[in-house]
């Protein structure tokens, strides 16, 4: 299993969904390695104790709360049986440095957290003695909080706010959170003025049932618009193409008048300034030159722009038929509808275990005493210290390989509904077998396609935040160059992504491998660039307008209901919350569909290399796309014509297939 599939079959018979074998077991060996890395490390988080230290808490002498602690070397009050304390109480709860996850406050396990306001040191005293809860430190006898020297830096900050506990972390936390506004700066500044946000939040609870019932809207919205769009999409293309056309013309037209009336304006000017200062004529003829070199501009745009529309109007037909044909794959693969949300939720489950195990490495590693506060903090050292490097590398590969599964399972899906001839005879559920296939036969091509785009996104987030240390220095030129190598990594990222869909479609019709499958695919859209430009530029503008026209039809619906709510005058907050989600609900939908329609091409392209429609050779294509492939061996030379009947009557003998095959090629 090399970097091209191992020995694949020098001339592989096409067979589409037969001959079924696993492909790039290699690399599927190598991902489970790493998944199992991945299980280890949080494994070593649980055995070390990092888990326990981050669930129960622990003081700032190294000891878990709740627990019987072992004495660290070198620290004093470490070693304590904290059995009867099980929460953690800081002295100072605004004195915590969430973003680089250090406590600059002293921590102590407590028996319980204060429940009232205390404002003076006799009121910790009182709370000590009534509840066996001490705030001070261990040192500190509670008799003596009122008249001890220490009790400033030993004891907490006045006044103690009220505090509970939190239902999974044990942490005395303030019921009083504004002291937490200094971690988010960015804010306060919009929290300031309590009549705003007071407003804001009054709307989003007076109108909970309102955004609600818009959110479902947006969601049916979505899920129609997906089998209406192949009814109304000629007619969207169509529009489209007319005010591209129309807009450039008109757009050009405008410029020349404008050079023109300005030059007309800046010549009379001139003969009525010629005897005043010399530099009156540099703006007018500044002004000229610059609408010159526009208009000449947007005339070769506009050129180049109607001859693109007048090669590709037979490739817009192929785009509407493509649309129709989805159609109808969503009308006959109805689960195709809900395959957004097992994604999300498999993503939505893995980042919420990647979040977990992160915040254990934050706790997980040898007790290193702080040399400035001289509080205990975990570290990881070593060879250890680079788990969280492969922590981070790992929550991009699984995201990119649990998005990849979606791609493949929809490709397999739709490549079994194209490839059926009788479509009564196609699988009760075929999603489900798609998703079958994919486990028993694909995992490690997905595994491979997912790992090739972490290769290219990874050195783009290290390049991001270089640039971003980097803003504000005078080093103007490093700045641009990492700019530009930003953009070039992501065009790269989105082109690979493109190839590797198609590519998991191509693994899904004939279980070729990884590489032999994108290059078969790549080949293939070399041959048809100008339908995929099509394609890509039509479709993806018709799919745009649908996300357009969702969020405009729910926001002009949000409008209407809220108009008839009474008790806020303020929109601002449940028109944005609406509008954003529809906006994302509708782009989860239309992205299964833009997906439907680029592994429609595919097969079609393929359908059309290898088959020419004669007996034994019949086409597996929809009806719609049949007549897309009559008109253009209608609109063919009369001799290429001749030939292909030429062919037909041969049969199939060994003249007669390259005939075929040669002409097929010319109709594309």
């Amino acid at each position: 299993m090399g970097c091209c599939g191992g020995a694949e079959r020098t001339k592989r018979e096409w067979k589409p969904l037969e001959d079924r074998s696993c492909t790039d077991v290699a690399w599927l060996l190598i991902f489970l390695v790493f998944c199992v890395g991945m299980g280890s490390i949080c494994g070593y988080t649980v055995v070390t104790g990092a888990a326990g230290r981050l669930i129960f808490g622990y003081d700032s002498y190294g000891n878990t709360c709740g627990r019987r602690n072992s004495q660290i070397e070198g620290v004093k009050l470490s070693g304590l049986d904290q059995t009867d304390k099980k929460f953690v109480f800081f002295l100072d709860p605004c004195n915590i440095d969430i973003v680089q996850r250090k406590i600059k406050s002293m921590a102590l396990c407590v028996a319980k957290c204060p429940e009232t306001e205390l404002k003076t040191y006799g009121d910790i005293k009182r709370f000590a003695m009534n509840n066996g809860s001490e705030l001070c430190s261990y040192e500190l006898p509670a008799h003596r909080y009122p008249g001890h020297p220490e009790r400033s830096t030993k004891c907490p900050k006045l006044p103690v706010l009220p505090s509970k506990p939190l239902p999974l972390f044990n942490r005395c936390t303030p019921v009083n959170i504004s002291c937490y506004t200094r971690f988010a700066e960015a804010v306060v500044t919009f929290v300031s003025d309590n009549r705003v946000l007071h407003s804001l939040v009054a709307g989003v609870v007076a109108s909970k049932e309102i955004i609600l019932g818009l959110c479902v809207l947006a969601l049916v919205l979505s899920m129609v618009l997906m089998i209406v769009i192949r009814y109304i999409s000629a007619v969207l293309v169509w529009i489209l193409t007319a005010l591209v056309v129309l807009g450039s013309l008109g757009g050009t037209g405008v410029l020349w008048w404008l050079y023109v009336d300005n030059r007309k304006a800046a010549n009379a000017t001139f003969a009525a300034t010629a005897a005043a200062v010399a530099g009156s004529k540099e703006e007018p003829r500044d002004n000229v030159q610059a609408l010159l070199i526009y208009a000449i501009a947007a005339t070769v745009f506009t050129v180049i722009l109607l001859l693109l529309m007048l090669f590709m109007r037979k490739r817009v037909a192929l785009t509407i038929a493509l649309f129709h044909v989805a159609g109808k794959v969503f009308i006959h693969l109805p689960l195709l509808v809900f395959q957004p949300f097992w994604t999300f939720l498999a993503l939505l489950i893995f980042w919420l275990y990647w979040i977990m195990v992160l915040l254990f490495l934050g706790t997980a590693g040898n007790p290193v005493e702080n040399e400035e506060t001289g509080l205990v903090e975990f570290q990881l050292s070593g060879p250890l210290q680079y788990m969280t490097w492969y922590h981070a590398v790992g929550l991009i590969w699984i995201s990119e390989f649990i998005l990849a599964c979606q791609q493949m399972t929809v490709a397999g899906a739709v490549v079994t509904y194209y490839f059926t001839r009788d479509k009564s005879r196609l699988p009760m559920t075929p999603i489900l077998s798609s998703v079958f296939r994919l486990i028993r036969y694909h995992l490690g091509t997905v595994a491979k396609g997912s790992f090739i785009i972490t290769l290219v996104k990874i050195p783009r987030l290290i390049l991001m935040y270089i640039h971003n240390q980097l803003k504000g220095k005078e080093n103007a030129c490093a700045r641009c160059m990492l700019k530009a190598c930003i953009c070039c990594l992501w065009c790269l990222e989105k082109c690979l992504n493109y190839l590797n869909q198609n590519a998991y479609a191509a693994t899904a019709i004939n279980s070729t491998s990884f590489c032999t499958s994108a290059r078969d695919a790549f080949v293939i859209l070399v041959e048809n660039a100008l339908r995929v430009a099509a394609i890509n530029a039509v479709g993806d503008f018709v799919l745009f307008l649908g996300k357009v026209l969702i969020v405009s039809c729910t926001a002009f619906a949000g409008v209407l209901a809220l108009n008839y709510q009474r008790d806020y005058t303020v929109w601002l907050l449940p028109l944005i919350i609406v509008c954003l989600f529809a906006f994302l609900v509708a782009h989860c939908f239309l992205s299964i569909y833009e997906i439907v329609v680029d592994v429609l091409f595919l097969c079609f392209a393929i359908d059309t290399k290898y088959n020419d429609g004669s007996p034994g050779r019949e086409f597996y294509m929809d009806k719609a796309l049949m007549e897309f492939v009559e008109n253009s061996r209608k609109s063919l030379p009369e001799w290429i014509r001749g030939r292909l009947e030429e062919g037909k009557s041969e049969g199939d003998s060994g003249e007669a297939r390259p005939m075929k095959a040669r002409a097929c090629r010319s109709r594309k």
